[in-house]
């Protein structure tokens, strides 16, 4: 039988944006030494997260409350912003799906920048949109550039993340209020701020949910250690807001995630801890890659983007080396941001066996 897939079904490719982790250590046939490529917390969930998943891991017979009723209203109380500009959801990458079904058609133009979050692509591409991207200025997304596209495709969506992924930097708040009040009529501002909780203060302008000109994107699976549970949120005008009940899973959220997130979220103490040990970590890799001749990113992330001092080739080979010594990493994908290896925040231990494994890899890269 021959599945009668649609044209753009047909036309995509078969493919995920990211090989994980338990893929290629399949491939390799063993286990990974250091977890750091994924921008996870290996820190893990607040102690309060894990008692209230496991209470509620008696209730998995049951589904979760559509409406995640108490995860948005204990977020607005957190924000100090109405329930009604708040929607949940199966991570970041599940609301930029939403997203992009409710405001791109196949034909209309979206635009983003070449080397940054590759599963907003795959969401764009999925329904048909065009998508337009420009460079990075130096190690930075490029907000002119950025509407200058817009302005020239008539762009339904503009896409920037902020702290950035993948070089870690990010644009002070003012910046930020200046795109925003540059947006051209009938262009919304995604603006991923998963890595908020991680950042400096005056990177992260404050919220104001009656502006319809941009939608922001948090999540719990970075400084909260959720990232298996699968939890991210938007906040945006209400009216937007209110779109995504016409569009999403509403049973996408479980009761052990909706719990995890709920509790994570009223222990500020933990994430205070988790935050700490991240910036001490941030020192650590910065440490090791400057020692061995390899030119540390500033980073207001929980990972540090290391300049290879080289091509894509050279940063390619390090990172391939460091996955033949147990070390998972990552890297960009897009020249000229691929002179880099991207290397997550851990523990001590996963600190130490990057630091023995990296002169070993850049032996192998350079020779």
């Amino acid at each position: 039988m021959t599945h009668r897939l649609t044209d753009l079904a047909r036309s995509l490719p078969a493919s995920v944006p990211f090989v994980g982790p338990e893929t290629q250590e399949r491939q390799r046939g063993a286990p990974f030494a250091a977890r750091l490529g994924a921008n996870e917390s290996p820190f893990g969930p607040s102690p309060r997260a894990v008692a209230a998943m496991a209470d509620a891991a008696a209730d998995g017979w049951m589904y979760g409350d559509p409406e995640y009723h108490d995860l948005r209203h204990a977020l607005a109380a957190h924000h100090g912003i109405p329930p009604e500009a708040v929607v949940a959801g199966e991570g970041i990458d599940g609301l930029l799906g939403y997203l992009v079904r409710l405001l791109v058609a196949p034909g209309d133009a979206v635009v983003t920048s070449a080397g940054a979050y590759p599963t907003f692509n795959y969401h764009v591409a999925g329904f048909g949109g065009v998508l337009h991207a420009v460079p990075y200025a130096g190690d930075h997304e490029d907000p002119d550039a950025l509407l200058a596209r817009a302005r020239e495709t008539d762009a339904r969506l503009i896409y920037l993340a902020n702290p950035d992924n993948p070089m870690g930097s990010w644009h002070d708040a003012a910046r930020i209020a200046a795109l925003i009040d540059a947006m051209p009529d009938g262009t919304l501002l995604c603006l991923d701020e998963a890595y908020a909780d991680l950042a400096p203060p005056e990177a992260i302008p404050p919220l104001d949910p009656g502006d319809a000109r941009v939608i922001r994107m948090r999540t719990f699976s970075k400084a909260h250690g959720l990232a298996g549970l699968r939890v991210g949120y938007a906040i945006g005008h209400p009216e937007l807001i209110a779109a995504f009940d016409r569009v999403r899973n509403h049973f996408g959220l479980n009761r052990v995630a909706q719990a995890g997130a709920l509790a994570a979220l009223a222990d500020p103490d933990w994430l205070a801890e988790v935050q700490a040990r991240v910036a001490q970590s941030r020192d650590r890799l910065a440490a090791i890659a400057t020692e061995h001749g390899l030119y540390p990113l500033a980073s207001a992330t929980n990972f540090v983007t290391m300049d290879c001092g080289g091509d894509g080739d050279l940063a390619r080979r390090v990172m391939t080396a460091l996955l033949d010594e147990g070390i998972f990493v990552r890297m960009p994908g897009v020249a000229p941001l691929d002179r880099c290896i991207r290397v997550s925040c851990g523990t001590a231990a996963d600190m130490d066996a990057f630091g023995a494994a990296l002169p070993r890899a850049l032996r192998s890269a350079r020779s």
